[in-house]
C-alpha cells in the first residue's frame, strides 16, 4: 500500500484512539467528576474566579447563558479593533507593520473572534506581534465559546426537568484551563522542536544561494499554530498558512497538526455520549459524520493523487499527482486528506492551495463547509448536527405515526420554528451574498483573477467559508477590498451566533418540558435507522440548497475542463 495512504489512515486513527480517552475526561469536566488533573487546575480555577468575581454555583436559564456568550464577546471585539486600529504604535511590533484600515480591523476582529479566521491580510506583513497574540487569545476565547454553550446543551438533557442549565462562565473556564491550554502546550512543544521559530525577534536575514540578502519572518508562530487548530481555529500566522515550511516544516508537524485540529471536534461526539450515559448514540452520530467525511475525503485523495490529465497528454511526467499549489514535503494525496478535514471541521488552515485542487475536489470543499455538520467546529458541529437531529425526529415521527420526542421531550411547533430557521440561515447567507456580489461587477468581476465558471467558484467559496465560519479561501479572490471585508464580516456575525443561539433555545424549552419515559412507541434515536435518516435530511437540504450554485461553478468547470 502506498506510504501516503498508510499516512492518511495513521492519522484517523490516532485521532481516533485520542477522541475517545479525550471525550470521557471532557464529559467528566462538564459533569463536575473527579479527573487525574483536578490538582493542577482546580487552584488555577479558583483564583480566576475570586480576581474576576465569577461565582461558578450559580445556575443561569438558557437565557442567562446566551446573554453572557453575547456580552463577553463584544468586549473582545472592542479590544481587538483598537488593537488592530493601533498596532503600528502599540508595542512589540519590531517590523514596523502599520495600522489596518478600519475595514480590514473590522472583518479581522469579527472573523477572530467567530472562530472563522477569515484573513483578508498576510499573516507576516499585516499585523504586529502584539495583534498575533491578542488574535491567539481570541483562538482560545472563541474555540471555548464554543464549547461552553454546547456544555449547556448537554445540560439541558441530562435532567429530567429544569430550567437550570449551568454556568456559561464556569464552562469556558473550564473548557480553556482544563482542555485547550494543557493540549496546545505539548503541540506547541511538537512544533517547536521540529523546527517552527517561537520568539519576538524581528525578522531574521539569511544569504541565498546567489548570495542576495533575504529576510524571514519569524515570531511566536508554535504557539499560534498550536491553538489554531486545536480550537479548529485555522488563521496563519504567515500568508500560506500550514504551506509555509516555519508553520509546518515537515511531515511530523503534518500529522500533528492534522491530528490536532480533529481530535476535539471527535471527542465531542463522544463526550456526549459520556455525559449522557447515552454512548450508543454517540457512535451513530459519529458513524454518520464519518460516512459523510469519507464521501468527501476519499474523492479528493483519488482526484489529486489522480494527476491532471491535460498535463499529461502534454507529456509531463504526472506521477506524483496534480503538485500545482501542494507541498512535495506532504504530497497530494495527504494534501487532498487535509483539504476536507479542514472544511468539513471549521478550521480553514490549508497545506495547500484550494484554489489550485482540481475541479470537483473544490466542490467537495464547497459541500463540506456548506453541510457544515460533519465533526464540525469546537462544540458548534455538535449544536449543527443537533438541529438536523430535530429535523429527522420530526420527519420521522410524521412518517410512522408518532408523536416527535427526542430524550423524553416531545418536539413541538415552536421548536421546529427555530431549527428550520437555523437550518435555512446558512444556505441563505451563502446564496445571496454571492448573488448580490455577482450581480455587482464593481464588487464581483473586478476582484477576481480568474474569469467565467472558476471566478464565480471563488466568489461562492468566500461566502461559504464565511458562512461555515471555516476561513480557507479560493486564494485568487482579491479580497481586501471594503466590500469583501463589511459583507463578509456581517456574514460571520450572523452565521456564528444564530447557530448556537438556536439549538440552546431548542434544548432550553425542552429542559423544561416534562419528561416521558421511554415506551414501546417511542421513537429510538441510537440505531442505524435513525442514523441513515438523519443522513437523508442532511443531504436532502444540502441538494436542494445548493445544486444549483454548484453546477454554475466547480461543476461546468469540470465539464468544461475535460471537453477540451
Amino acid at each position: 500500500m502506498n506510504t501516503e495512504i498508510l499516512g492518511i489512515i495513521a492519522m484517523f486513527a490516532i485521532t481516533l484512539v485520542i477522541g475517545i480517552f479525550l471525550g470521557k475526561y471532557i464529559a467528566n469536566v462538564y459533569g463536575y467528576k473527579k479527573t487525574f488533573l483536578d490538582p493542577v487546575f482546580r487552584p488555577i480555577e479558583k483564583l480566576i474566579y475570586k480576581i474576576s468575581g465569577i461565582n461558578p454555583m450559580r445556575q443561569m436559564n438558557w437565557k442567562q447563558n446566551m446573554y453572557a456568550m453575547l456580552a463577553i464577546n463584544l468586549v473582545w471585539f472592542i479590544i481587538g479593533f483598537f488593537i488592530l486600529l493601533n498596532q503600528s504604535w502599540l508595542p512589540l511590533n519590531p517590523d514596523g507593520n502599520p495600522n489596518m484600515s478600519p475595514d480590514l480591523a473590522f472583518n479581522t476582529t469579527i472573523s477572530f473572534l467567530v472562530n472563522c479566521n477569515l484573513q483578508h491580510y498576510s499573516g507576516e506583513s499585516g499585523v504586529s506581534y502584539l495583534s498575533q497574540l491578542y488574535l491567539m487569545f481570541l483562538q482560545f476565547v472563541t474555540a471555548a465559546t464554543g464549547m461552553a454553550a454546547m456544555a449547556v446543551l448537554f445540560k439541558a438533557f441530562k435532567e429530567k426537568t429544569t430550567t437550570e442549565l449551568g454556568n456559561f462562565y464556569d464552562y469556558f473556564i473550564k473548557s480553556m484551563i482544563r482542555i485547550l491550554v494543557p493540549i496546545s502546550v505539548v503541540v506547541a512543544l511538537i512544533l517547536s522542536i521540529n523546527g517552527s521559530p517561537m520568539t519576538f525577534e524581528g525578522k531574521d536575514h539569511i544569504i541565498g544561494l546567489e548570495g542576495q540578502k533575504i529576510e524571514v519572518s519569524r515570531g511566536p508562530v508554535a504557539g499560534f499554530v498550536a491553538i489554531k487548530h486545536l480550537g479548529t481555529n485555522g488563521g496563519g500566522f504567515f500568508g500560506a498558512n500550514s504551506a509555509h515550511p516555519l508553520e509546518n516544516p515537515n511531515y511530523v508537524t503534518n500529522m500533528t497538526e492534522m491530528v490536532t485540529q480533529m481530535i476535539i471536534p471527535f471527542a465531542l461526539v463522544f463526550a456526549l455520549g459520556f455525559y449522557l450515559n447515552k454512548r450508543k448514540l454517540s457512535w451513530v452520530i459519529f458513524t454518520v459524520m464519518t460516512v459523510g467525511f469519507f464521501a468527501l475525503a476519499v474523492p479528493n485523495i483519488i482526484n489529486e493523487t489522480g494527476g491532471n490529465p491535460l498535463i499529461t497528454k502534454m507529456g509531463a511526467d504526472n506521477s506524483l499527482g496534480a503538485m500545482e499549489g501542494k507541498e512535495i514535503r506532504f504530497g497530494s494525496a495527504a494534501s487532498g486528506y487535509w483539504s476536507i478535514a479542514t472544511t468539513v471541521i471549521s478550521t480553514g488552515s490549508v497545506n495547500a492551495m484550494h484554489d489550485s485542487t482540481m475541479p470537483l475536489s473544490g466542490m467537495n470543499e464547497l459541500l463540506a463547509m456548506m453541510i457544515n455538520c460533519f465533526y464540525g467546529g469546537c462544540g458548534v458541529g455538535i449544536l449543527n448536527y443537533f438541529i438536523f437531529i430535530i429535523l429527522a425526529v420530526f420527519i420521522s415521527g410524521l412518517m410512522v405515526g408518532r408523536t416527535p420526542e427526542f430524550m423524553g421531550k416531545k418536539i413541538e411547533a415552536k421548536e421546529m420554528k427555530i431549527a428550520m430557521i437555523v437550518a435555512l440561515f446558512h444556505p441563505f447567507l451563502i446564496l445571496v451574498g454571492t448573488a448580490l456580489t455577482a450581480y455587482l461587477p464593481e464588487f464581483g468581476a473586478k476582484t477576481l483573477n480568474n474569469p467565467g465558471f472558476h471566478g464565480f467558484s471563488e466568489m461562492l467559496y468566500e461566502f461559504t467559508s464565511s458562512s461555515a465560519n471555516n476561513g480557507s479561501g479560493f486564494e485568487g479572490l482579491g479580497d481586501n477590498t471594503p466590500w469583501w471585508n463589511i459583507s463578509t464580516g456581517i456574514v460571520l456575525l450572523l452565521s456564528r451566533f444564530i447557530p448556537i443561539i438556536g439549538p440552546v433555545a431548542i434544548a432550553g424549552l425542552l429542559a423544561q418540558k416534562k419528561f416521558i419515559p421511554e415506551s414501546s412507541g417511542t421513537l429510538k434515536t441510537d440505531t442505524a435507522t435513525f442514523g441513515f435518516m438523519t443522513l437523508a435530511v442532511i443531504l436532502l437540504i444540502a441538494a436542494l440548497s445548493f445544486f444549483p450554485a454548484l453546477t454554475l461553478g466547480p461543476i461546468a468547470e469540470q465539464i468544461q475542463y475535460f471537453s477540451k
